[in-house]
Formats: C-alpha cells, sequence, structure tokens
C-alpha cells in the first residue's frame, strides 16, 4: 500500500550547502570582536541501559553552523591577522571501532567534504583549544555541554601567569552565543523552506496512513507503529517528538504519549506526530473519529476549532505581531462555544484572563518550528510580541479538550471526552501564509473519506 500512496511525497530536497554553511558562519562572525573564540560543542552519546546508547542526535547548534552530525565533536572560530578561521575537531578514523560503528569521515574528510579550514583527531582538543583560549578575550560558549571544555575554559578563565599579566592575554569573560545564534536560525533559507516542507509532506502521509488504519479496537500503539514506519520508509531520521497517539478522554490529555490504550466506536482520536528530516522537524495534529463518521456534537466542537485555525492561519502575514493567530483562534473558540451554550459569559468575558474559554483551551496557538520541534527565537524581545517576517516557519494548533475526568470543571455531557486539536505548519511569507503541510486533510468530509479505508 506504502508504495503507491507514498509518492505523493516526492523527491528528496537537496541538501544545505557547503556555501549556505560558511554564509551561516559570516554572519555570525560579523557579530563578533576580532579577539573572540566561539566554541560550539556537541553533547556526549547518551546511554539508555547497561552498553546500549540512545540513537545519537547532535546540537542543532553544530547542525547549523556546519552540519556535522557526529559525536566527539567541538566546532571552533577565531580571527587570524583579519580573517576568520573555522576549526572542526572530530573523531578520528579507527579501523576497530569503524567495524564495530561504521565509518568515520576522520580530519581529512572533514576538511575535504564539511565547510571548515582545518580539522583534528579529538584527542588533540585540549593542546589546540588551550593555545586558543590564551589568545582570546571573550569566549562564546555554551557551558554545561562538554564538560571537557567546560574545564578547559574555567581553567584559562582562572589562570594567573606571569606571561599573562605582563602581555594581558587570556579569556576575560564567557559569553553564551545562542542569542546570536537564534536569531539567524529564526528566519529559514529557501533551502532549509525546501527541507522543513518534505519533512511536512512525510508527515502529512503519516497521518493520512493512520486515518485509514483507524477502526474500532486499533491500538493506539498500532497507529504510532504506523506513523512511525511511514517516517522510517520515506527516509526520514523519526521522529521530531515522541508521538501523541490518543483516543477517548485520552486525547484531552495535551501530552499524552503513553499510546498504550485500545481506541473504541464512537470516540474521537486525537494525533500529534512530526517527523525530522535532515534535522528538520514537521509538527502536525488532526483529529478523527474512530468509526469514521464524526457524531453531531464531535462535528460542532471540530468545526469551530477549523474555523479557529482557518482565522489564526490567516493572521501569520509580513508585519502582524506574532501572537496575532493566538489572539484570532481565542475569538473564534469563544464565539463558538458561546453559541453552542458551553461558555454562558459574553465575549469579553470569556477572553479575559479568568474567563471561561481558559476552561476548555489552555494552551497557546502555536511556536517557532525548524532545527527544534520547539525552535529558538525569543517571542517578545523588549517585552513586546515580535512582528513576523519573510522567512518565519510557526505552528498553528488551536483545541478544544472536554475532559469528563477532571474534578475541577463540569464537563457539558453532550461534548464529554472529546479532545480537537488541528495543527499545521505555516511559512510567513511576503504574499501571505504558506501551510507547509497542506497535504495534511482537515475537513470532516475529507476526513471521513480517508478513515477505515485501508
Amino acid at each position: 500500500m506504502w508504495d503507491d500512496s507514498l509518492q505523493a511525497v516526492g523527491d528528496e530536497p537537496a541538501s544545505i550547502s557547503n556555501e549556505e554553511y560558511r554564509a551561516r558562519q559570516s554572519r555570525l562572525f560579523s557579530q563578533l570582536r576580532p579577539n573572540d573564540l566561539l566554541i560550539i560543542t556537541a553533547p556526549h552519546e547518551s546511554t539508555r541501559s547497561n552498553d546500549v546508547h540512545y540513537p545519537y542526535r547532535t546540537s542543532s547548534e553544530m547542525m547549523y553552523l556546519c552540519g556535522w552530525e557526529d559525536p566527539e565533536a567541538v566546532f571552533c572560530a577565531f580571527n587570524e591577522d583579519g580573517n576568520w578561521k573555522s576549526v572542526l575537531f572530530v573523531q578520528p578514523k579507527d579501523v576497530l571501532k569503524e567495524i564495530w560503528e561504521g565509518r568515520r569521515p576522520g580530519v581529512e574528510g572533514a576538511v575535504k567534504d564539511w565547510p571548515i579550514d582545518v580539522a583534528y583527531g579529538h584527542e588533540e582538543l585540549e593542546d589546540n583549544l588551550s593555545q586558543l583560549l590564551v589568545q582570546c578575550s571573550r569566549v562564546f560558549v555554551k557551558m554545561g555541554v562538554d564538560e571537557n571544555v567546560d574545564s578547559l575554559v574555567e581553567h584559562e578563565m582562572k589562570c594567573n601567569t606571569r606571561a599573562r599579566q605582563k602581555f594581558g592575554t587570556g579569556p576575560v569573560s564567557i559569553v553564551d552565543p545562542s542569542a546570536q545564534i537564534n536569531e539567524l536560525r529564526l528566519r529559514k533559507s529557501a533551502s532549509e523552506i525546501e527541507i522543513m516542507r518534505h519533512s511536512a509532506k512525510i508527515a502529512s502521509q503519516a497521518h493520512i496512513q493512520a486515518m485509514a488504519s483507524t477502526k474500532p479496537g486499533v491500538g493506539e500503539w498500532q497507529l504510532e507503529g504506523i506513523i512511525e514506519g511511514v517516517f522510517k520508509y520515506c527516509k526520514s531520521s523519526g521522529i521530531a517528538y515522541p508521538c501523541i497517539i490518543g483516543s477517548g478522554d485520552n486525547a484531552t490529555v495535551l501530552h499524552y504519549t503513553v499510546n498504550n490504550d485500545t481506541c473504541d466506536d464512537g470516540e474521537i482520536l486525537l494525533i500529534d506526530a512530526g517527523c525530522e528530516y535532515n534535522g528538520y522537524a514537521s509538527d502536525i495534529t488532526r483529529s478523527w473519529p474512530v468509526n469514521g463518521k464524526f457524531s453531531e456534537a464531535q462535528a460542532e466542537i471540530y468545526q469551530v476549532v477549523l474555523d479557529s485555525q482557518i482565522a489564526a492561519i490567516d493572521e501569520c502575514r509580513v508585519g502582524n505581531a506574532y501572537d496575532a493567530p493566538h489572539l484570532a483562534a481565542r475569538r473564534v473558540l469563544a464565539e463558538g462555544l458561546i453559541k453552542l451554550g458551553v461558555i454562558k459569559q459574553d465575549l469579553d468575558k470569556a477572553l479575559a484572563t479568568d474567563g471561561e474559554l481558559n476552561t476548555w483551551y489552555m494552551h497557546n496557538t502555536g511556536h517557532w518550528l525548524g532545527l527544534d520541534v520547539h525552535d529558538v527565537g525569543i517571542y517578545r524581545p523588549d517585552g513586546q510580541a515580535r512582528l513576523l517576517e519573510e522567512g518565519m516557519v510557526l505552528t498553528v494548533e488551536p483545541g478544544l479538550y472536554f475532559g469528563a475526568w477532571r474534578p475541577d470543571v463540569d464537563c457539558p455531557e453532550r461534548y464529554a471526552n472529546i479532545g480537537i486539536r488541528i495543527e499545521d505548519d505555516v511559512l510567513v511569507t511576503k504574499d501571505g501564509p504558506d501551510v507547509l503541510s497542506s497535504d495534511c486533510p482537515k475537513t470532516i468530509a475529507n476526513i471521513e473519506s480517508i478513515v477505515g479505508t485501508a
């Protein structure tokens, strides 16, 4: 079945070019002083149990600046005679380890194929980095990622040699480079956008396959297996975050990830699942009836959420405040619930901080998306909502959750245990919002035509 239906994913997009990586580095270096030293560290491998490791994923900063994905890596940049020079410390070639764990690019491969000037084996890190630290005045590094680098930096900060006293050399301050890097990452390039569009296409097809495979009695875990299978079948690196597969009252739990219940007739199923492709995340949520047909009550709530999402997406425009989609979604949700008799307050009171809407809708309408599923970038610089710019990507995900299990609310019986969330990935362009996840069906008619057809 997948061979035919997954053709809609299309051809793989081109990878980020070395020229683009170099341009990213240049934009960052332009914000530094000549005597600054930049250090980007990769996290160490993490043990799952005994001698088994979790699948490795390097830091997003490392991926953004040079694309290196292997462990035991440190990226450095310093200014030499007016020119910035990039250095990468990597795992050296080691035939025995490569036999067991896989081939390594090594020092030669790093210089040949990656956007760097010089490479050294990781075993040379201490000597070389110590020399670089002595020559700088500020160290731009995120502490707490690599304890070996932290130790070297702290040693040089505390060092008080005769030479240092005489020549005034050595670091005097440590600065986290995240603020500068995050601002660069917030605006996506054309090549990043195409990778994210491809990631969204894969996730869309996974949702479609899950819809088609849904029927009363199917296990949440089985649908999770189908979704993750599509992710891998389409050559993504896997999930961007743990899948949320919640049926019935589980759909009213925002981050339900146990996924071990059975989907029963008459229930709504909520699936929030996205994949990671070449490091870039997709993030899609759809909600549908387990038996393939929305009940009247389910359709009422679904349409309110869909209308609110459409209104919110329309606010994803250049120059609008970041919270404009959220405000638009809340207004439509409140109007819809007032019309249905769920909310007894007038619109202004319902939308207030302590208004009734917060009982049924308790989260924000979106977040930045990119190399991280909750991507970097300040939402309210200087206390004011950031204005949207071309190239920004954000999710739009309003929802309504009527958990009859909650002891703190009087849940309307008509809507008991209905949980609806609809989420898409939206690119801000000069021509208006571009829904990267538009391949994923979301109208009532389209969803009903797919559910249970596998």
